[in-house]
């Protein structure tokens, strides 16, 4: 198979959660250990970073490669989801994985695969582990996909763990309180391994320490420790957080290991993050005159904080491509929204997208108004013609939206 070959299958012939939602999501690790046994085990030869958190895990796991890549060290980074190609997902020093592992290791493992039923995520962690160790990397930085006790990733051991904040959130799987969802991500601390929270809550602080005792793991909660916040190229106002779970982490990996990272090669990494690991998606300007942002936020913790940034914008007339996947609570976030913009409702092209005429009604309920339109590209160009040059444009509600915006 060639390479767009093999992703299809891997895309259409396993659950996906990107594609399918709530049927991808495995119960256990039983299969990501029978993988990685197969394997012969790479993740045990790998030194890593773990991060989890409801929001902000890519971008602090893109920032701490920027800075470690700064630092002249070899890392690997693995993320999800992925906007237009499969193989962002994996990367060295902010290069994709080569379109030949990836169908190399398909090949090789593909019977393996089919004959116990591996998920989608699960292959794409295997491969991550097996590429890393085969490259020899210096750090891997392992962002979880969904939770962090049950996913994929958490079968390695790290020098650090690193959980950004906990919002509502996938809680079909985790649960619908802080305190459950906390419970979920607070799985990925390991014993004696120093754990950076990056935000908490009255709800979610005592599960957290709770969880750090029980495994002796030093904890370290950064929004508290941290005083003097360096700039960087990722300007979302939600940034301001992460920067500090970056800043923490790299402290305990300076004090604790071997791993030594300037003052200077920190400042350096935070600057170039979207130069050295090439992250899209946060905050990203693709136009002026008139201003057009996009962004992946995508919850009710996530769209309060990007609402707010609109808020500090000075335009004349606001128009906001709009679409979102079928299993988002649309109560919590409708009410973020502003009232006087213009709304082009958008379909993405994803099975899991919930259709524009769908949106579009219940959006008018909270008295959003505008137009439905059958694609993302529709709604942008729309958008773009009936902007004058005084005017913003943001295009969000889904990584899917923003996928299909033409980002380079």
């Amino acid at each position: 198979m060639n390479y767009q070959e093999t992703t299809e299958w891997m895309f259409n012939q396993l659950p996906m959660y990107q594609l399918q939602g709530a049927s991808a999501y495995k119960e256990d690790l039983t299969n990501i250990k029978l993988l990685a046994a197969h394997l012969d085990n790479p993740q045990d030869h790998l030194k890593c970073i773990h991060v989890a958190g409801t929001n902000g895990k890519g971008s602090t796991s893109h920032m701490l490669s920027s800075v470690l890549q700064e630092a002249g060290y070899k890392v690997g980074l693995y993320t999800s989801p992925h906007l237009k190609d499969f193989r962002e997902r994996i990367k060295i020093n902010g290069r994709e994985i080569s379109e030949d592992f990836v169908c190399e290791f398909i090949a090789k493992h593909k019977s393996f695969f089919e004959a116990n039923d591996m998920s989608f995520f699960e292959m794409s962690v295997g491969l991550a582990f097996d590429y890393f160790a085969a490259e020899k990397v210096d750090i891997a930085i392992i962002e979880v996909g969904l939770g962090g006790r049950l996913d994929a990733t958490n079968i390695i051991r790290p020098l650090v763990s690193a959980i950004t904040n906990i919002g509502l959130d996938h809680t079909q799987f985790l649960g619908n309180t802080l305190e459950a969802i906390a419970g979920e991500k607070a799985g990925i601390i390991k014993p004696n391994v120093p754990v950076v929270i990056g935000e908490y809550t009255e709800e979610t602080k005592p599960v957290f320490l709770a969880k750090a005792e029980e495994n002796n793991a030093p904890i370290y909660f950064a929004s508290d420790l941290i005083d003097q916040i360096y700039l960087s190229d990722l300007v979302g106002d939600y940034q301001f957080h992460n920067k500090k779970t970056v800043q923490q982490t790299i402290s305990i990996l300076n004090q604790e290991t071997d791993f030594n990272i300037s003052n200077e090669e920190l400042k350096e990494g935070l600057l170039n993050v979207v130069k050295n690991t090439g992250l899209q998606g946060r905050w990203q300007q693709l136009g002026e005159n008139p201003k057009i942002i996009c962004d992946t936020a995508h919850n009710k913790h996530g769209l309060e904080v990007v609402m707010n940034q609109l808020k500090n914008e000075k335009y004349e007339k606001l128009h906001i491509v709009f679409g979102v996947v079928n299993d988002k609570d649309l109560e919590s976030i409708l009410p973020l929204f502003p009232k006087e913009a213009q709304y082009y409702f958008c379909h993405p092209n994803s099975s899991r997208a919930l259709p524009a005429e769908i949106l579009q009604s219940e959006a008018k309920k909270h008295y959003l108004i505008g137009e439905k339109y059958d694609s993302v590209a529709i709604a942008f160009a729309e958008a773009k013609k009936n902007a004058s040059e005084n005017d913003f444009i943001y295009v969000g509600g889904s990584t899917f939206v923003v996928a299909e915006l033409p980002l380079n």
